[in-house]
């Protein structure tokens, strides 16, 4: 067994994860609770996660949440259950502490679309522009940006900034559109999008919506303008969630990743939330980046404390400054 973790452990930068065979007797539920314990550990994850992950996490939520949660944790080590760039943001806010991904290879298209030497040049052209990124970008984005935000508070964010000041906003440009509607401000886009939420098909939903007439279509502000067009709210993964506890329709047409679906049902047990059909063979939207991490995978590297995240900490203070003044005007906002 020990020539076994050996090699689990030399391969792990080219696996992503520990590739170590774990008892199918075991309970994993039980070995992650006590392992929480033993180590002083708060599992956190996003939404997007698969069911037993979210059932197993001391906190789930979306990126605005989870950046809080990483920021006031006292836990010694914090396992991500998300995606790479939100394990970088807990450890740009918590150095002093180890940070855990069970899936290194657990990546964003949407932060991919945005290589910081090309967002660098991009960013040069407009000087007299302060930078707002969205949260699903790399630390080295985040150390090109002047202030982050998420979906939950993008416009409050916006709002905070001087008219009269000019903003290119990154990498979503879905997103960015979005908010150029509700803020009125005319803001440069980078041309990024996530792979997700630029598949749904609004040919498919349409046609749902027709089989559903009394649905009610919300979405995520990364969907398509057309996709957004149709839909009866549109929100946060957050916001969602909780217009789908307020509000009385029993149906729901949900226009983001998959994952949400586990907690609304949970939420409300007696509705019915129907996935948004993208536009291929699938029958529903699943980000494959978040679903590589699982149960057995999350156990592995709280036994072993790998894969950790790590940086050079010049970049880690420059990517924190834009996340402090994000959570500043977020908290000033009561968000």
């Amino acid at each position: 067994m020990i020539t076994e973790i050996a090699v689990a452990k030399k391969n792990l930068q080219h696996n992503g994860f520990l590739d170590i065979p774990v008892d199918p007797a075991l309970d994993l539920f039980a070995a992650i609770e006590n392992l929480k314990k033993e180590k002083n550990a708060i599992v956190l994850a996003h939404y997007y996660q698969e069911p037993d992950i979210q059932d197993v996490a001391d906190y789930i939520g979306d990126s605005l949440g989870l950046s809080q949660q990483a920021a006031k944790t006292d836990a010694d080590i914090i396992v991500f259950a998300g995606v790479h760039f939100m394990a970088e943001t807990a450890k740009i806010l918590s150095p002093q502490k180890k940070v855990l991904l069970p899936d290194l290879k657990a990546g964003c298209s949407l932060a991919d679309s945005a290589p910081p030497e090309l967002f660098k040049k991009f960013r040069d052209k407009y000087p007299d522009h302060i930078v707002i990124s969205y949260i699903n970008c790399s630390a080295g984005i985040k150390a090109l940006s002047d202030i982050i935000c998420t979906s939950s508070n993008a416009e409050k964010i916006i709002e905070s900034v001087p008219k009269d000041q000019p903003i290119i906003f990154a990498p979503d440009r879905n997103l960015g559109s979005y908010l150029i509607k509700k803020t009125g401000r005319d803001m440069v886009l980078w041309n990024g999008a996530c792979m997700v939420h630029e598949i749904f098909s609004l040919e498919k939903i349409t046609k749902l919506k027709t089989q559903h007439p009394k649905a009610k279509i919300i979405a995520h502000p990364e969907c398509e303008p057309a996709v957004l067009a149709v839909a009866d709210y549109i929100g946060s993964t957050t916001g969602l969630l909780n217009f789908s506890k307020k509000d009385d329709a029993q149906e729901y047409i949900v226009v983001t990743e998959t994952g949400i679906l586990h907690q609304m049902q949970k939420e409300n047990p007696g509705k019915t939330f129907i996935p948004a059909p993208p536009n291929n063979a699938c029958a529903c939207n699943d980000c494959p980046h978040m679903k590589l991490n699982t149960l057995e995978k999350l156990y592995l590297c709280m036994e072993y404390e790998q894969p950790e995240i790590t940086m050079e900490e010049s970049l880690r203070i420059a990517a924190k400054k834009p996340i402090e003044r994000m959570l500043e005007i977020s908290k000033q906002a009561g968000l």
